[in-house]
């Protein structure tokens, strides 16, 4: 990749600033050899749902299928978050993480896709699978972080916008993307952590302000710039899962705890929690993000409503 060093490249591979860049062997090791996950249930029923039809007029609906895949529709488009429909997180059929909850919104349901927002190139979030189906059907257009260019045309994608921290791209004359930092990292094989970033996005549609964190672990002073730029959102998608045990996961991961000064942060109107419950990936309990969530909402003293956990193929309005 051919770009100038920037506050969070190094003229070879992107890092989070001020923090060292960790991301080896040892301390995988180290957690798997002390870990000792909380047992998930082999499959959790789940009713799939159809997709709710578009507003017809200001709006966005948001219908959660799992992990980190949303259904966002406005007036304009109907658009995909991090889509992930296989039912393995991993890089073939048969490797990696299985899913304890199906889709709540089957793949072959979907409406016409306009276009896709996509985080990261970890397995849980980047299904090549599921991507080229969406390419082949619907050729939409998809907006993800610098580097993912290779992939995504391997994929079978023609209309690929990157784009850096902060930068935005108009879609449409209703729809505006805007990448903004995240906490996390990136690799997807042995000799590629880092070489592709790594973001959320404010996405302007409908009247409305959406914030799709992607992943991330928590800083204050990342999420309140956000804020500052961008906010007060109408709605935000923040995970709440996949952070245990703390020392290993706090620099990627947020725990509900977190999630909520995020809603806060940002100046969030409704938020709706996302990467829990789907696939397990680290040492939690399949439950605990939506109990702590919960616990997290009371001792913030946020109204009902205001920060909920839908379940897979239930949809929000705002």
């Amino acid at each position: 990749m051919t770009l100038p060093p920037t506050d969070h490249f190094n003229g070879k591979t992107f890092f989070n600033p001020g923090e060292p860049m960790n991301h080896g062997l040892l301390p995988v090791l180290r957690w798997k050899m002390s870990s000792r996950p909380t047992p998930w249930p082999r499959s959790v029923p789940v009713e799939v749902r159809p997709v709710p039809p578009a507003p017809a007029g200001e709006g966005v609906t948001a219908t959660w299928v799992g992990h980190s895949t949303f259904v966002l529709r406005s007036r304009s488009a109907t658009m995909l978050t991090d889509p992930v429909f296989s039912e393995r997180a991993g890089p073939f059929s048969w490797a990696g993480p299985g899913r304890a909850t199906a889709p709540g919104v089957a793949l072959e349901s979907l409406p016409r896709i306009d276009g896709i927002l996509l985080s990261h190139d970890h397995f849980d979030h980047c299904d090549l699978r599921s991507l080229r189906w969406l390419a082949h059907r619907d050729q939409p257009w998809i907006v993800a972080p610098l580097g993912h260019r290779g992939l995504l045309a391997g994929a079978g994608f023609k209309r690929i916008f990157e784009l850096d921290w902060w930068e935005r791209y108009r879609l449409g004359p209703d729809v505006e993307a805007l990448m903004v930092p995240a906490r996390h990292w990136t690799r997807r094989s042995a000799w590629g952590t880092n070489t592709r970033l790594w973001g959320g996005f404010i996405l302007t549609t409908g009247g409305r302000r959406v914030y799709f964190a992607g992943d991330s672990g928590y800083q204050a002073t990342l999420f309140r710039e956000i804020g500052r730029r961008c906010g007060p959102v109408d709605l935000a998608l923040i995970p709440i899962g996949a952070y245990k045990p703390r020392w290993f996961m706090a620099g990627a991961h947020m725990d509900p705890r977190e999630a909520v000064l995020v809603h806060a942060d940002v100046g969030s109107r409704r938020s709706v929690a996302m990467h829990w419950g789907t696939f397990q990936l680290t040492d939690e309990g399949r439950e605990e993000p939506v109990t702590e969530l919960a616990e997290a909402v009371r001792a913030a003293g946020l109204p009902e409503g205001a920060f909920t956990a839908p379940g897979p193929g239930e949809s929000v309005s705002v």
